[in-house]
């Protein structure tokens, strides 16, 4: 599993799953906010799935 994630991309990632998970203990304190952990995870890992489909990278960097 090659990164195709940027560092912008997975710093955005990182900020829009925080603010998804603090919805769960603050504001609306929906349920939904767990939704927050997919893009975490996808940050930390640096891969995304619906990215690879459609060999589609953030990294700046051209396949060989």
């Amino acid at each position: 599993m090659t990164k195709n994630m940027g560092s912008i991309d997975r710093v955005l990632r990182i900020i829009v799953g925080v603010v998804l998970i603090a919805l769960v203990f603050v504001g609306p304190q929906t349920p939904w906010g767990w939704l927050g952990l997919i893009p975490l995870l996808t940050a930390f890992v640096g891969f995304c799935p619906a990215y690879w489909p459609f060999k589609f990278s953030t990294t700046g960097k051209k396949d060989a």
